[in-house]
């Protein structure tokens, strides 16, 4: 199959440190490429891939000190694909909205995956514009916003088997607090909820300028207490350490977590999770085997214990059966030649032969 992959341009493909879209994009596109398919991955130019890169811009967006309006770059790429398109069964976009007008009158060889937060007032009525755009939502509680939006599967994330080991006997004696620096992610609850074990924490994290302000004001000053430890933002092979050595992973959300790619990066490496009840934390974590699902400070120090006794071996093998890139990989191929199907004629009431209007969304989403 020849397939499509449009990135965006704030971060190469995979990311140097933060970034989880490009991650995932960067973990799918390998993985077809592996699997034998042609694939295209339209992204920054100090990107890495197996595919074949068409470069949109030199450089990642965030790495450029020249740009500062990103939307030119984004309409330049979006060009380039359109130029294109006929050269691609499907078109996979992980750029939002932004490619809809364009791409209309080609929307059935199009699939947008949504991997932001969709509780924004002004998103609605522009699905409803578009409603011939085929969605990918990454967990089902992604879709509670809109529902009746022209959802064609939710997909989960997945990350490479081989990209972390499990760590069966971790050695750190702390929590982990991984991800960025923002107050709906839960940071200050986090270093709270440790204080309140009298266990260390250790948090890597980065701090994006948007949330320069809460940083110092609301998370700096905790960071001097004893037993709390910033390390700033990490690569995927720090990870590995990081999070292997850690008792758990602290995930204290405040907002309607799209996926939360943090809690399956701990699970690669065999460590539970404490997570709130919030977004798709429920369809993430499998409780009392991977982690325990609280709802609010004082359940979590409650069920903190349970979670350092449960089975990193179990944890990690529950990643292998639910979060493989393979696992990710296939049910997009199978939604994609969903997609490309040819419909039935059928036989009108005088005989003759019609073909139905197509309709995107799949019989039953792709889990």
């Amino acid at each position: 199959m020849r397939i499509a992959q449009i990135a965006p341009l704030m971060e190469s493909v995979p990311p140097r440190l933060y970034g989880g879209t490009e991650r995932i994009v960067s973990y799918l596109t390998e993985e077809l490429v592996r699997m034998g398919h042609q694939v295209t991955l339209f992204a920054s130019g100090d990107s890495l891939t197996a595919a074949n890169l068409v470069p949109c811009v030199p450089v990642a967006l965030r790495l450029d000190k020249q740009v500062h309006d990103t939307i030119p770059y984004y309409m330049i790429m979006l060009d380039h694909v359109r130029r294109q398109a006929h050269n691609f069964d499907i078109l996979h976009f992980h750029v939002d909205f932004l490619p809809f007008p364009l791409f209309r009158s080609i929307a059935g060889r199009t699939v947008t995956t949504l991997h932001g937060r969709q509780d924004l007032p002004d998103l609605p009525p522009f699905y409803s514009a578009f409603e011939d755009m085929p969605l990918v939502s990454i967990s089902d509680a992604q879709r509670l916003p809109f529902p009746k939006a022209n959802f064609a599967a939710t997909i989960h994330h997945g990350l490479p088997l081989d990209l972390h080991r499990p760590t069966l006997n971790p050695q750190g004696c702390y929590v982990a607090f991984l991800g960025r620096i923002s107050p709906e992610k839960g940071p200050e609850r986090a270093i709270r909820i440790a204080r309140s074990m009298g266990i260390p924490i250790k948090i890597a994290a980065k701090v994006d300028k948007v949330d320069e302000g809460y940083f110092r004001e609301c998370v700096a000053p905790l960071l001097n207490d004893p037993g709390v430890e910033f390390i700033g933002e990490i690569n995927e092979r720090q990870k590995t350490k990081f999070l292997g050595e850690a008792l758990a992973l602290l995930f204290p959300i405040d907002w309607p977590e799209p996926f939360g790619l943090a809690m399956i990066e701990a699970m690669a490496c065999g460590t539970p999770v404490l997570a709130f009840r919030r977004g798709s934390v429920p369809e993430i974590i499998d409780e009392g085997v991977t982690g325990m699902i609280v709802d609010g400070m004082e359940h979590a120090q409650v069920a903190l214990p349970r979670v350092f006794a449960l089975n990193r071996r179990a944890v990690h093998q529950r990643f292998v059966d639910r979060f493989s890139a393979t696992e990710m990989a296939q049910n997009y191929l199978n939604l994609y030649r969903s997609m490309l199907m040819p419909v039935p004629a059928v036989v009108n009431d005088r005989g003759a032969s019609a073909v139905p209007a197509r309709s995107v969304n799949l019989p039953e989403a792709v889990h």
